[in-house]
C-alpha cells in the first residue's frame, strides 16, 4: 500500500507512508510552468505552504479580520462530543489535510471519552508536518495509534482505498477550516466523491464551510490591515524565486482579493505594479508581464445551507446536521453516506 517510505516509531503507534516526496519537486516545476504559460496566469494554492508559508498562515489565523479559524474552534468546543456521538459504534478517525491537527484534537477527546482506543488517519501533503503532529498527539493521547499518509489528497485516498473494511469500524471523516471552499463547484464535487469511495453507508463526514456573507467582512478576512495575507501570497514568488532560480522582484507585485458575489467566491490574485520581464532560469522562461496584469493564485467559495445540501446529495451523502458558531459565519456540517 505504501510508496516511498514508511517510518514505523513510537512503538507501532506510529505508521507514515510517504506518497509525495519523489514528485514533489517535479511537479512544483511543471505546475509552475504550465500555470505562468497560461492565460490568464495562475499558480495553485497548495504551493502557498512551503515552510515560511505554512508559518504565515498560523499567523493569519490570529488576525482579527480572520474569522473562521475562531469560529470552527468555537463549533467543535462547544459541539465536539455531540459530534462524535452522532457516529454510533466503534469508531476510527480519517482527517484530509490534517496540517497540526490542532482542532482534531478536541473531536479525538470525544470519542475516547467513548471508546477504549482509537486509529487515527490523518492525510497532508507534508510528511515533516504529520510526524510533528503525529509525535505531539501520539504523547497526549496513549490509546491512540496513528496510520498517516503523505500525499495530496487524491494520492492518499487512492492508497486508503484497498484497506478501508476494518473489522465493521465506523469512519468519522474530518474536511475542517474552509479547504472545501478552494474547490470549484466542479471539484469540490469531484473531491467528494472521491472521499466517498472510501466509506461504507452509514459512515460520516464532518464538513466545514465558511458562509456566504457581506462583502465587507469576506475581502477584509483575506485582505488584512497588517499585510500578513499579502506576505503570504507574495510568498509563492518567492518560493519561485528560491527552487526555480526566477527573479521576480516582489516589491513589483501586489496582493489583490475581492469577492466575486455571484460566483459566491473570494478570488486572490498577485498584480504586476509595471510592465516587467521575469526569467526563470530552471524552466527556461522569460516572461513580460504588462501592467495591472494578474496572476490567479487562490479561489475560497462560500456556501449557503441549499448549497451544502446540494453538494451532498450530488456526491452520495445526506446533510444531516449542522452547527454554528454563535455569529453564523461559518459551519460544521455532517454529511452521512448513503447508497
Amino acid at each position: 500500500m505504501s510508496q516511498g517510505f514508511s517510518a514505523h516509531t513510537s512503538g507501532e503507534r506510529l505508521i507514515i507512508h510517504d506518497l509525495a516526496s519523489t514528485r514533489v519537486q517535479a511537479s512544483f516545476a511543471e505546475d509552475v510552468r504550465a500555470g505562468l504559460l497560461s492565460t490568464p496566469r495562475k499558480l495553485f494554492p497548495k504551493y502557498f505552504y512551503d515552510e515560511l508559508g505554512s508559518q504565515l498562515f498560523e499567523a493569519i489565523c490570529l488576525l482579527p479580520e480572520y474569522y473562521l479559524t475562531r469560529a470552527e474552534n468555537e463549533i467543535i468546543e462547544r459541539y465536539a462530543q455531540e459530534m462524535a456521538a452522532e457516529v454510533p459504534g466503534h469508531k476510527r478517525l480519517l482527517e484530509m489535510g490534517s496540517g497540526s491537527a490542532s482542532k482534531t484534537r478536541r473531536i479525538i477527546e470525544a470519542i475516547l471519552e467513548e471508546q477504549d482506543e482509537l486509529l487515527y488517519i490523518p492525510v497532508d501533503i507534508s510528511a515533516t508536518a504529520l510526524e510533528t503532529s503525529a509525535r505531539v498527539l501520539l504523547q497526549a493521547y496513549p490509546r491512540l495509534s496513528i496510520n498517516a499518509f503523505a500525499g495530496d489528497y487524491y494520492s492518499g485516498l487512492k492508497a486508503l482505498g484497498s484497506s478501508h473494511a476494518q473489522n465493521g469500524e465506523r469512519t468519522l471523516a474530518l474536511f475542517l477550516g474552509s479547504n472545501i471552499g478552494n474547490f470549484d463547484r466542479e471539484g469540490a464535487r469531484t473531491f467528494l466523491h472521491a472521499l466517498r469511495s472510501v466509506l461504507t453507508d452509514g459512515d460520516e463526514l464532518l464538513l466545514g464551510a465558511d458562509l456566504k456573507k457581506e462583502r465587507e467582512v469576506l475581502e477584509a478576512a483575506y485582505d488584512d490591515s497588517l499585510g500578513v495575507t499579502a506576505a503570504f501570497n507574495l510568498n509563492l514568488l518567492s518560493r519561485i524565486n528560491r527552487e526555480l532560480d526566477a527573479d521576480f522582484d516582489l516589491r513589483a507585485f501586489r496582493h489583490y482579493a475581492r469577492y466575486d458575489e455571484e460566483a459566491g467566491r473570494i478570488e486572490m490574485h498577485l498584480e504586476s505594479l509595471r510592465s516587467q520581464v521575469v526569467r526563470v532560469a530552471r524552466l527556461d522562461l522569460e516572461l513580460q508581464f504588462e501592467d495591472g496584469e494578474r496572476i490567479h493564485t487562490e479561489n475560497s467559495y462560500k456556501y449557503n445551507m441549499a448549497d451544502l445540501a446540494r453538494l451532498a446529495s450530488e456526491t452520495g451523502f445526506t446533510l444531516a446536521r449542522t452547527w454554528y458558531d454563535s455569529m453564523k459565519r461559518f459551519s460544521s456540517n455532517l454529511f452521512v453516506a448513503t447508497s
